[in-house]
């Protein structure tokens, strides 16, 4: 297997390897001396690093690889995951708020603080067992096609290489390591991509000619109800079930907001993230639709939709720029790695170990952190070969009907949870494992489908985001009707903590807390997500 890069493109990625370890370095200089500068940056970081941190951690090598795969395949449908940047503002408008109130590290530590200490450990270890068989492991096969395909390497020297490199600066630097770094892999990832959009553009013949060249029914985002795939009641409706889970409940997530000092600060981070959130549509999913367009014209060919982004890359870009992008490739793979690794030792040490033993001091807390992202390293590359027979279907499909099964129930909890302070602990307990097992259920019955009848067959045929739909409406009814018909939760325990506890200065706060301009930045933002919707209806 021959590399695609040449002598100036190994000379701009040494260049881009040689600025991250630059930037890792320093930061790691900065002793972490306790769990808050080790899990949390020390919370002293600015509105743009918390942005730029939200977008690079979001998205990863199975984001350009399997955005790009879904573009070229079916079209525009998967775009509107993308715009989930309005629920981006829901997290800095409605869930920052109570969070930071909190003073939590961990999205486990919030529901104990709301609810109770059942809540906290089902979260803790769903939330570490999920990481490790759906964002680990995704990344690193999607992570493996890409060096693979860029630098002419097997599959698994290159995708266990990215993992142990982007391991060591993880362990050592901690959150500052990782939020730091993705700033700078943002800036490479966006400008890479930007340019093979434009010139898979030229190269097609423009805008117009690509519209022409693919059909309109490639440009319509709104697929019948009807459709098996991306019926747009799912897509729209239930994407936003799993948008508020990931975006507004994720540790992965909203650990970049919790390292803002401040409220304020934090949804301007949130608010900075959420306008880079649109850029996926322009800068992943049009060139797949450019990659399929291409195809159709003879000019380059690939045999699975997850190998089209690597194959334009060889196709489209020369001497230099290929070099440039499969920097920023391998910035995906590595921001999204980082983080996961940051983010599970956090609830490991903060959520299990720090509970099992609450009298240990605060260097040993951050060595048992350190110890934790190397299991995960560990265990990422253990899955690589599982991972590696997911490779015939596309793979930004496959992370989205994962998660619309197991989103709805913690969604629905934390949802609840902060805005209605009559649901109690018992609600809360009950509705996480009884999603749990209803998400268990249609795993299942999805794997078995074929040998399925009647009902059996018709619950595992439901597309994947209708069931999302229905699973957070059953989740609703649960958390409610149990706090209902069981005591009320002591109000004074839990002040600040949901809507209808707030004390007067803590009302006060919150309406100093923005500005004019965080107002019309977050309306714009709205306005602009409207806009794509409407545009692109075929």
């Amino acid at each position: 297997m021959n590399s695609v890069l040449e002598g100036l493109d190994w000379v701009v990625l040494g260049c881009y390897f040689l600025a991250l370890m630059v930037v890792a370095v320093w930061v790691i200089l900065q002793k972490n001396r306790n769990t808050e500068d080790y899990f949390l940056a020390g919370r002293n970081v600015g509105w743009f690093v918390i942005g730029a941190s939200i977008f690079a951690s979001n998205i990863g090598s199975e984001h350009v690889v399997g955005l790009a795969g879904t573009g070229a395949e079916s079209g525009m449908p998967m775009a509107h995951y993308e715009l989930h940047a309005w629920i981006v503002l829901l997290l800095g408008w409605l869930f920052l708020p109570f969070y930071i109130r909190s003073g939590a590290f961990t999205m486990p530590e919030f529901l104990e603080k709301r609810f109770d200490a059942r809540s906290r450990w089902f979260l803790s270890v769903f939330s570490l067992a999920g990481y490790v068989v759906t964002k680990v492991s995704v990344t690193i096969y999607a992570g493996g096609i890409v060096v693979s395909e860029l630098l002419g390497i097997p599959f698994w020297y290159g995708a266990i290489g990215i993992v142990v490199f982007t391991g060591i600066y993880t362990i050592i630097g901690g959150m500052k390591a990782v939020i730091y770094t993705e700033t700078l892999q943002t800036i490479i990832l966006i400008a890479g991509s930007v340019i093979i959009t434009y010139l898979g553009l030229q190269e097609v013949g423009g805008w117009a000619e690509l519209r022409s060249t693919v059909g309109s029914e490639h440009f319509n985002m709104w697929r019948p109800m009807s459709d098996p795939d991306f019926p747009w009641t799912g897509l729209l409706f239930g994407g936003t079930v799993v948008g508020v889970w990931y975006w507004c409940t994720d540790q992965y997530i909203v650990q970049r907001t919790l390292a803002a000092n401040n409220i304020k600060i934090g949804r301007r981070g949130a608010i900075f993230g959420a306008y880079l959130k649109i850029l996926p549509i322009f800068i992943f999913l049009i060139p797949g639709i450019i990659a399929f367009a291409l195809s159709q014209k003879g000019v380059l060919s690939y045999e699975r939709a997850d190998q089209v982004f690597p194959v334009m890359v060889k196709a489209l870009l020369p001497v230099g720029l290929k070099g440039l992008v499969a920097g920023g490739l391998m910035a995906a793979l590595m921001s999204s790695l980082a983080s996961v690794f940051n983010s599970c030792s956090t609830i490991f040490t903060i959520d299990i170990y720090k509970k099992l033993r609450p009298q240990m001091t605060e260097k040993r807390l951050v060595r048992i952190g350190q110890i934790a992202t190397a299991i995960v390293v560990f265990l990422g590359i253990i899955w690589i070969p599982i991972m590696e027979k997911i490779g015939g279907g596309t793979l930004y499909k496959y992370l989205q009907s994962v998660q619309s099964y197991i989103a709805p129930p913690i969604a629905a909890v934390f949802v609840l949870g902060i805005v209605w302070r009559r649901v109690n602990a018992k609600g809360a307990i009950v509705t996480l494992i009884a999603g749990l097992l209803v998400a268990a259920l249609r795993i299942t019955a999805e794997i078995n489908i074929d040998s399925l009848h009647g009902i059996a067959y018709a619950f595992a045929a439901i597309n994947f985001a209708h069931m999302a739909i229905f699973m957070f409406i059953f989740s609703i009814i649960i958390c409610s009707v149990v706090s209902l018909v069981s005591q009320a939760p002591n109000y004074e325990a839990i002040k600040g903590l949901a809507f209808g506890t707030l004390s007067k200065e803590q009302k006060q706060a919150s309406k100093d807390s923005f500005d004019k301009i965080d107002v019309l930045l977050s309306v714009l933002l709205v306005l602009v997500v409207v806009s794509v919707l409407t545009y692109f209806t075929g």
